[in-house]
């Protein structure tokens, strides 16, 4: 009932905008890996499909008091949102552990492999959870590339500002060539460095041989987004390949793409 009651309401404040839709398959489970670029992510690409997706959130996000914490924790329920203490050692593996729950019974599961939302638009480095899990489930990866929702919700901004924004979906990655290597670390990182460049390809974005985490410190140490990484010489992307030349996408204007109303 929530995400019925806030779909036209989200639909109406971004208008959001999709290509490649047609990549996700009708039934049978598979995973979304997603750039993050802001919150509201994981609320805008529900608008676009048809099924449901399950994303796994901050258990923080659901114990909230008083009316805030209470419509804060019905909102993320209601975008397919499960709970998981990301606290202590065991953390990544809970988080692995749901995903396949999800996958094995046939659903899409949301995965943003850089673990955090970009500090500065930027692709970072993505974490090897999202290859193991592709490895495991043995589902195709759908890479997903959010377009303008940092521009609607910086960091740090709470209520978004109603722009339009977009979002590119590509073909599904074959990883089944690897079936039974998920403890290979070469491997992993491999077929990491495979989706990300498929996202890169996708989303425009410069790309940051760094993870996200690590960039986020060093700002908050002092350093400027531009002295996170590298600055100047010839662009780079994942496994030391030359950077597509993509822009950034906008809005469709042929038919065969859409626009979500």
């Amino acid at each position: 009932m929530k995400r019925v009651l806030a779909g036209p309401l989200l639909r109406g404040m971004f208008r959001p905008w999709v290509r490649g839709a047609s990549h996700v398959p009708a039934e049978g489970g598979a995973i979304l890996a997603s750039n993050h670029l802001a919150v509201i992510d994981s609320f805008v690409l529900p608008l676009v499909l048809s099924r449901k997706i399950r994303f796994i959130g901050k258990s923080e996000y659901f114990t909230g008091t008083g009316v805030k914490g209470r419509l804060k924790a019905g909102f993320f329920r209601g975008v397919g949102t499960i709970p998981v203490d990301r606290g202590g050692g065991k953390a990544s593996e809970a988080a692995l552990r749901t995903g396949l729950e999800v996958l094995r019974s046939g659903n899409l599961f949301g995965i943003y492999p850089e673990g955090t939302r970009s500090p500065d638009g930027r692709l970072y480095r993505g974490k090897t959870g999202v290859a193991r899990l592709a490895l495991e489930s043995g589902v195709p990866v759908i890479p997903v590339a959010m377009i303008g929702t940092d521009v609607a919700q910086p960091i740090g901004q709470v209520i978004p500002k109603p722009v339009q924004l977009g979002v590119v979906i590509g073909e599904p990655l074959d990883f089944s060539r690897y079936k039974g290597m998920e403890n290979d670390r070469f491997i992993l990182r491999s077929v990491t460095d495979e989706i990300m460049y498929a996202l890169m390809s996708l989303s425009g974005q410069e790309y940051v041989d760094m993870y996200a985490a690590t960039a986020k410190a060093r700002i908050a140490a002092g350093h400027s987004p531009g002295e996170v990484g590298p600055g100047a010489g010839s662009p780079s992307a994942p496994g030391g390949r030359r950077a597509p030349d993509v822009q950034v996408p906008g809005p469709p204007t042929v038919p065969g793409e859409s626009s979500v109303g």
